[in-house]
């Protein structure tokens, strides 16, 4: 039997490889489905996701009410700052409140990042630069901070910049929630058999690499941008989880908090249901 094959699009960062690790090395194989995976940035991803180019794709939860009309979100693959999250960033010690009116880099106005910056400080001038260009950009004073996702939270520190604000803990003080930054989302117009299979592999492609951390580790090491082991692994950590193999009841609860705190805001330009594939 001929199987049926499912562009499956993430980003080539550490903890989305060890999320794929099962799939991407057939670890974790399916009798009708087979996998071919493309790596792109998020904020590509998320543009991409509006026009429903591949039938499983990561996104950001901000693109979620983009793309709700093609894609339903997956109930495995989040990823989930508890009590951290994307952190803003610059080169001398700064109150949060004096990020009011500030020139700060952003990675992309997709990205969840973006929008809970804008519920945390409405008032700033945004300048998009790739997400990895952005340390340097802030140790270069072209801008005043910068909003850091991935690694860069971990190696901010090494150039001497300096925590201004954790929005994922700011999140959980004000909310008592997670952050939900990034989820998978699967194509509304795939069969119900295909989605169902997909979401089971997915869950199994999570949970091997949990169950067989070190070989996972050992692959993802080669997408940790200027991580050694330890940080890799401790990235791997913060964002590959309990909440990752399934998000349960909490992560939609955040997620819907999230995009209508966004919608109430006027950075959303409607109000969209959380949908969760299963």
């Amino acid at each position: 039997m001929s199987l049926t094959e499912i562009v499956c699009a993430h980003s080539p960062d550490s903890d989305d490889a060890f999320m794929f690790y099962g799939l991407a090395t057939k670890k974790v194989r399916s009798p009708i489905l087979s996998f071919r995976h493309v790596l792109e940035d998020i904020e590509s991803l998320n543009r991409k996701a509006t026009t429903g180019l591949y039938e499983l794709t990561a996104i950001s939860y901000h693109a979620y009410p983009y793309v709700a009309d093609k894609y339903m979100l997956m109930a495995s693959g989040s990823s989930v700052g508890d009590g951290y999250g994307p952190i803003v960033v610059s080169n001398r010690k700064l109150d949060p409140q004096e990020l009011k009116g500030k020139k700060i880099a952003i990675p992309g106005t997709m990205t969840t990042a973006f929008l809970t910056l804008k519920l945390f400080e409405p008032d700033f001038e945004q300048v998009v630069i790739p997400f990895d260009k952005i340390l340097d950009a802030v140790r270069e004073h072209e801008v005043d901070a910068g909003l850091i996702i991935h690694e860069g939270q971990l190696t901010y520190g090494h150039g001497g910049l300096q925590n201004v604000v954790d929005l994922g803990k700011w999140f959980r003080s004000k909310y008592n929630l997670p952050l939900p930054l990034g989820a998978n989302a699967l194509r509304r117009d795939l069969a119900p058999k295909i989605q169902a299979e997909c979401s089971r592999l997915m869950r199994e492609s999570i949970q091997y690499s949990l169950d067989h951390r070190e070989e996972a580790l050992n692959y993802a090491m080669q997408f940790a941008r200027d991580l050694d082991t330890a940080l890799a692994e401790q990235f791997v950590g913060m964002y590959v989880n309990h909440h990752t193999v399934d998000g349960g009841e909490i992560v939609p609860k955040a997620a819907q908090k999230l995009l209508d705190l966004g919608f109430e805001a006027g950075l959303i330009p409607h109000r969209v249901t959380v949908e969760v594939a299963r």
